[in-house]
């Protein structure tokens, strides 16, 4: 069973590891994201220790922020904002205090949302703040999933985190067909060797089934595109500027996100 005990000390060890390549290469870029990390995982690796309580926090912290950085990229409004957040909360909560009523929460949260450009009257972008509310529900909610999930969650973020480094560095050293016209940069090359690289860490953590290694190989890859579309639809290179290294918060959960959600279904 994978325990947040049995998770700290590769977590600590991919760190320390980390520091000293990134501190080997002198790419200033580099040394800033690893601060982050640095400061990061020690937070949600001490959060989930807690349980349920510290997963439920951990996961209602990062919907209101991923909530914000969405709703700037679409252009919702500070009332739709709102809305989408105590929607997306509401899930997470449910999900630790009465799970088995999670998907009349969803609903309630959908009619929420819905509602928000009806009651404003919105006849001329209506019908885009409708859609772009209800997506945001449905891609974010699934963060609800590291209240049950606890260490698996911590697992399955820490796969899907390799595999994405991998993909990068693998893509551009081999190159080959691109993934995808959403992300140009991205190389079915990259890819594959992130989703074997992802399969690797699961392995070496004692978390490898076949729900998980789905969930990294092509759940992870489906939510970068799926944040690339939003972005390129905005305009936007990231989802924000305050996060160190990484821009905003949803261009460091975007693949995770579609992986618990595959996860969910397969589980």
């Amino acid at each position: 069973m994978i325990t947040v005990n049995t998770l700290a000390p590769y977590l600590g060890g991919a760190l320390a590891l980390g520091g000293i390549a990134v501190a080997a290469s002198r790419r200033r870029e580099l040394m800033i994201r690893w601060c982050a990390w640095a400061v990061g995982v020690p937070l949600v690796t001490g959060a989930f220790w807690l349980g349920s309580p510290g997963a439920a926090a951990v996961a209602v912290v990062v919907a209101v922020i991923a909530v914000l950085e969405y709703g700037a990229l679409v252009r919702l409004g500070p009332a739709h904002r709102a809305v989408l957040a105590a929607a997306v909360t509401g899930v997470v909560l449910t999900a630790w205090w009465a799970p088995g009523q999670v998907g009349r929460v969803v609903a309630i949260g959908a009619l929420a949302v819905a509602a928000v450009p009806l009651v404003a009257g919105d006849a001329d972008q209506g019908l885009h703040r409708l859609g772009a509310g209800l997506l945001g529900l449905v891609w974010l909610s699934p963060l609800a999933a590291l209240v049950p999930l606890g260490a698996s969650a911590l697992a399955l973020f820490v796969a899907v985190s390799v595999a994405d480094i991998t993909a990068y560095f693998a893509g551009r050293r081999l190159g080959g067909p691109r993934l995808s016209p959403l992300s140009p940069a991205k190389r079915w090359s990259g890819t594959l060797a992130g989703a074997a690289a992802g399969l690797g860490a699961l392995a070496v953590l004692s978390a490898l089934s076949w729900p998980m290694a789905v969930a990294v190989a092509v759940g992870g890859p489906a939510g970068d595109l799926l944040e690339s579309m939003v972005k390129r639809g905005a305009r936007a290179k990231d989802a924000g500027r305050w996060l160190p290294g990484s821009g905003g918060l949803l261009d460091r959960i975007d693949s995770l996100l579609i992986a618990l959600a595959l996860l969910l279904v397969l589980s």
